[in-house]
């Protein structure tokens, strides 16, 4: 479970330093690709395989579920990171979530997202007022 907020660096060849508490879950593979909120989103590979066989179960018909699929499969970029935890972001994906130096890398569950450092804070000031308001019967059963 991936969880926190860090405050890395992209250095001048797109490389991000994975925060070291996601390093060990991380290393084995992963994939980063388009997320909502021009967020981009980070799953180890058993993960995004899980999800990836949820999202092939929907039938061909659906046209939300085709277009989803273009999005996030197109998208997808796979790696390894390096002996320093360090991973490249495709300059695809750095336009869509408008990266430049500065990001906010947060802890989502079973995800890791990244984000322009400005986007967060606005996101974050636009959410925790909502987030305070959550009634009972607006999440999953349980919660």
């Amino acid at each position: 479970m991936f969880l926190g907020t860090h405050t890395p660096r992209l250095d001048d060849k797109g490389r991000l330093i994975l925060p070291a508490k996601f390093r060990d879950e991380l290393a084995g593979g992963l994939v980063i690709t388009k997320g909502q909120e021009r967020c981009l989103y980070v799953f180890c590979m058993p993960e995004f395989n899980r999800i990836a066989d949820e999202l092939h179960k929907a039938p061909m018909t659906n046209k939300a579920a085709r277009a989803y699929n273009r999005v996030f499969f197109a998208s997808a970029h796979d790696e390894i990171p390096d002996k320093q935890g360090r991973v490249t972001i495709p300059a695809h994906l750095r336009e869509y979530a408008g990266l430049d130096r500065e990001l906010v890398v947060i802890g989502a569950s079973s995800r890791v997202e990244i984000w322009d450092a400005d986007s967060w804070q606005t996101y974050l000031s636009d959410s925790e007022e909502a987030f305070a308001d959550i009634e009972e019967g607006e999440l999953p059963a349980g919660l």
